[in-house]
């Protein structure tokens, strides 16, 4: 499919306070396309992770679009939102968030059982994941066995495991010490040059600006 993977114009939201309205994110515009690592840089407050969330449509702007693969998000219902979501983009948050009552090699499968993937190829999915982000051999551990790092990279491998073309990952470096947050960087970097997928990274870390494609500036 040619054309940008992700494509946001004129994107502006803004939310109700007690002083009055709070322009939260202000005319941007965006575009990701396959091989591509976006890099969304600005302070804490600056708006970043609200950004995050209007691209994955999980917040509706109140002025620009975003698209994904040519379809507008401002067109679909929530249940349309919520299929994109499963199979054609994908999150990783920066706190994480794996169930701690399931195993690293459980936690990636989870979207691959929403979608009722047979089990057969979903545990070969659920290996090439774990592979990708170097934690063959940790399939059994649970999040609390795991290192700050090592859970990220669960993290990761839950969000590519159904081959998405589309990554967002909202300060995935935040919880974790330079050492670790370099190698997050080098994996993510990899991972978009090696399978194609486009990725847009919002960060405070300058680690991740020397393997950008390209950089935005937000302020606040």
């Amino acid at each position: 499919m040619s054309g940008p993977v992700l494509e946001a114009s004129g994107l502006g939201w803004d939310v109700t306070t007690a002083a009055g309205p709070l322009r939260v994110v202000h005319d941007v515009d965006l575009r990701a396309d396959r091989g591509e690592l976006v890099v969304v840089r600005g302070a804490s407050g600056s708006g970043k992770t609200s950004l995050l969330r209007l691209l994955a449509g999980l917040e509706r702007p109140d002025r620009g679009t975003v698209a994904v693969d040519g379809t507008t998000l401002a067109d679909r219902s929530e249940d349309e939102l919520r299929a994109l979501r499963r199979d054609r983009l994908a999150i990783v948050f920066q706190d994480f968030s794996l169930l701690p009552v399931l195993t690293a090699a459980e936690n990636v499968e989870v979207p691959l059982r929403i979608r009722r993937t047979e089990p057969a190829e979903r545990d070969a999915m659920v290996a090439e994941a774990l592979a990708l982000v170097g934690l063959t051999g940790h399939e059994h551990q649970r999040p609390e066995e795991l290192s700050g790092g090592q859970q990220q990279r669960v993290g990761i491998a839950r969000a590519v495991v159904g081959r998405p073309g589309l990554l967002l990952a909202d300060e995935p470096t935040a919880q974790l010490d330079s050492a670790t947050a370099a190698g997050i960087v080098d994996l993510v970097a990899g991972l978009v040059h090696d399978t194609g997928l486009a990725a847009v990274v919002t960060t405070s870390d300058d680690a991740f600006l020397d393997r950008a494609t390209r950089v935005v500036d937000i302020e606040r």
